[in-house]
């Protein structure tokens, strides 16, 4: 089993839950260690006075702030053990907002929070249950290994976990950082057009078990290979750059391509609503078609990818629909466009 990294309490408004921190993460890099080409002689790293070519122990090593011109500001361990804010003992949340307000940017690491003892199970599941009805997370700030941390606390799937976020001043502006963001750059309607319906054919459910490092796999297989004197093919290069003339002509053929890979046409109707392209049906002339012949003006939701419903939902504004299932949000769309539909009649 895994061992806590943190202890303390959460504190929620007077709730106060006595918690432990596990890390939700693991690094699965392929590690090396690094040999002098030729021989078995490992290299190794050492703390080194430039001057003297001397090897310094831990213990003998200061920090130093770069003023400029050579000069720096000596600070002894100490002296940051006394000014720091001691090892925190708990997670205040100071208050609550919408998941969706906060910037994948921000998000740095993710941790598990767990009850400490038994008797507190019911206190955290109640906040697990209260924070996926509202779909609310809460910020707080808290002290870890002499750091810091602002975090976002929300629920999972029966769990609560934490988000260490960055601030606003680790954050880089990009107009800052570099120098060839496009100005005045305006695609052609069609392009646009064409980009959206690519996009809307390659929405699909968030599935992460599909995906796995196929680079480390790659990795495993040439050390498996060198073990056992044998050659690895080499991956293909990857593709040279659309030229901007082939633009329109290169969308087109991946819709198509996308299209042809589908089981028959009815998830493709699912996946056309709202596309600038394709103009709605006039309402007179719906009515005048023969019973039995009418034309759905709205797709069958069965038929929509869960990726759709989801943009659908954002556009109606449903609260709480990212912890929705798929049938939940379907129910939900249902709803919200039937009385979006009564509030337009009356």
């Amino acid at each position: 089993m895994a061992r806590a990294i943190w202890s303390g309490a959460l504190n929620f408004g007077l709730v106060t839950v006595p918690i432990e921190l596990y890390s939700a993460t693991q690094d699965h890099t392929i590690h090396f260690r690094q040999f002098q080409r030729g021989t078995s002689d490992r290299i190794r790293y050492l703390r080194v006075n430039e001057r003297t070519g001397e090897e310094v122990p831990y213990d003998q090593i200061v920090k130093g702030y770069d003023l400029g011109g050579d000069k720096y500001v000596i600070i002894e361990p100490e002296e940051l053990d006394e000014i720091a804010p001691g090892r925190s003992r708990t997670i205040d949340i100071d208050m609550f907002v919408d998941l969706e307000e906060i910037d994948p940017i921000y998000f740095q690491k993710t941790y598990w929070l767990a009850p400490a003892k038994d008797e507190f199970a019911r206190a955290y599941t109640l906040l697990i249950e209260a924070m996926s009805r509202t779909n609310r997370v809460g910020l707080a700030r808290f002290v870890m290994r002499g750091k810091e941390y602002l975090a976002a606390v929300r629920a999972s799937t029966g769990v609560l976990a934490l988000n260490t976020l960055l601030f606003p001043e680790d954050i880089r502006s990009p107009q800052q950082e570099i120098d060839k963001l496009p100005t005045a750059v305006r695609p052609r309607e069609k392009e646009i057009d064409m980009a959206v319906n690519l996009i809307e054919s390659m929405t699909d459910q968030w599935r992460p078990e599909q995906y796995h490092d196929t680079y480390n796999e790659r990795v495993m297989q040439l050390i498996e290979a060198k073990r056992v004197g044998r050659t690895v093919t080499p991956a293909e290069p990857p593709r040279e750059a659309t030229q901007v003339v082939d633009l329109f002509e290169a969308l087109s053929r991946s819709v198509e391509s996308r299209r042809k890979g589908r089981r028959g046409t009815g998830a493709e109707s699912g996946r056309t609503r709202g596309r600038p392209s394709e103009p709605q049906q006039d309402t007179g002339a719906r009515a005048a078609q023969p019973q039995g012949k009418r034309k759905r003006t709205e797709p069958d939701l069965s038929e929509v990818t869960k990726g759709e419903l989801d943009r659908m939902a954002r556009d109606l504004d449903i609260k709480g629909r990212s912890k929705m299932r798929r049938d939940e949000l379907e129910k939900a769309v249902k709803k919200a466009e039937r009385q979006l539909a009564r509030r337009r009649a009356s």
